[in-house]
């Protein structure tokens, strides 16, 4: 598949997502019972970051036993990651930033990649080599919507999924956005609900999640 055919599974990945849990796990029965969880409260994808240990292994492990969940692997940071994410079965990739040999290296991968960037610049770089989707991390940090409202005008074809510093109440105004195809956001999957396996917990905040998404997108 060439990058633009990767590039729209990517922004269709993110559109039926919605919300993107951002999920750090340091045992494979977290990931477990975490990816069940958001999965029964309605959120179907997420970001499994690469910041554990554990994480490739996990990542495997959801996609031999939990075939309904799309896993992403998130802070991919090298290309030797980038390919072990592949090998153990990643849906899609998601990267906090994006120099430019990851840019190449990702441009040419055999599978959906969410590039990340946090200004206009990087995001134009990364628009010169077919990407059309990005995470624009960290998102509050550098501007959070009137960042995303001044680049719907010059790059109005560039989808992102803003990430980082996003919460249950302000997840509806960033969906809201016209450029905004997924939002990406820890407060869900918050590490003292996993460290203690609160998953009903985790499952409820997913449930609230799904309804943003559905009464956003409703209009």
């Amino acid at each position: 598949m060439s990058i633009e055919q990767h590039q729209k599974r990517a922004a269709e990945l993110l559109q039926a997502a919605g919300i993107l849990p951002v999920v750090t796990v340091h045992t494979l029965d977290q990931a477990r019972a975490v990816s069940a969880a958001l999965l029964e409260g309605g959120l179907p994808a997420i970001e499994l970051t690469l910041r554990t240990p554990v994480a490739m292994d996990a990542l495997a492990m959801l996609k031999r036993e939990l075939p309904d969940v799309v896993v992403g692997a998130g802070t991919v940071l090298t290309v030797a990651q980038m390919q072990q994410s592949i090998d153990a079965g990643a849906d899609f990739l998601v990267t906090p930033g994006t120099p430019a040999h990851m840019a190449d290296a990702l441009a040419q991968a055999a599978l959906p990649v969410v590039p990340g960037a946090a200004s206009p610049t990087e995001m134009l770089a990364l628009y010169a080599r077919g990407f059309r989707v990005c995470k624009l991390f960290p998102a509050s940090a550098v501007g959070g919507l009137a960042m995303i409202k001044g680049l719907a005008g010059p790059i109005p074809d560039l989808k992102l999924c803003p990430t980082g510093g996003i919460t249950e109440d302000t997840a509806a105004e960033y969906l809201e956005q016209k450029n905004v195809v997924c939002i990406g956001g820890s407060w869900m999957v918050p590490g003292s609900w996993i460290e203690h396996g609160q998953w009903d917990k985790v499952r409820d905040s997913a449930a609230q999640a799904a309804k943003i998404v559905s009464r956003v997108r409703a209009h």
